[in-house]
């Protein structure tokens, strides 16, 4: 239940981002579950990967080189899918930065709904 809660409203998030801020285009909630469900896949699988693939990197920049790695994922679902734009790397940058903001502010809203 928790699981399928935190999707619908990392769509919803993904929906306010692009309310937000124009350089990020969703069509609709259809397309905002369908980007929601692969940010999440490549922040499960590619995120780890790359982390460890960058720590030189990421140490030299004190970790800042951490949101690079959440705008490239972000703005590479949105390369996989039709419904889901983003124009560009600073684009990616913000979006993601207010996409991450949205998504503490669920993890947090979910954990005091359903504690652990």
């Amino acid at each position: 239940m928790k699981l399928i809660l935190k999707w619908l409203l990392s769509a919803a998030a993904l929906l306010a981002v692009a309310h937000l801020f124009s350089g990020v285009q969703v069509a609709s909630f259809t397309s905002a579950l369908l980007a929601a469900a692969v940010i999440g896949l490549f922040n499960v699988v590619l995120r780890p990967v790359m982390v460890v693939l960058t720590f030189p990197v990421t140490l030299i920049t004190l970790g800042l080189f951490l949101f690079v790695i959440n705008a490239l994922l972000f703005w590479a679902a949105s390369g996989l899918l039709a419904g889901f734009q983003v124009s560009g790397f600073w684009a990616a940058l913000v979006g993601s930065l207010i996409y991450s903001v949205l998504g503490v502010v669920i993890e947090s809203a979910l954990e005091r709904l359903f504690p652990s």
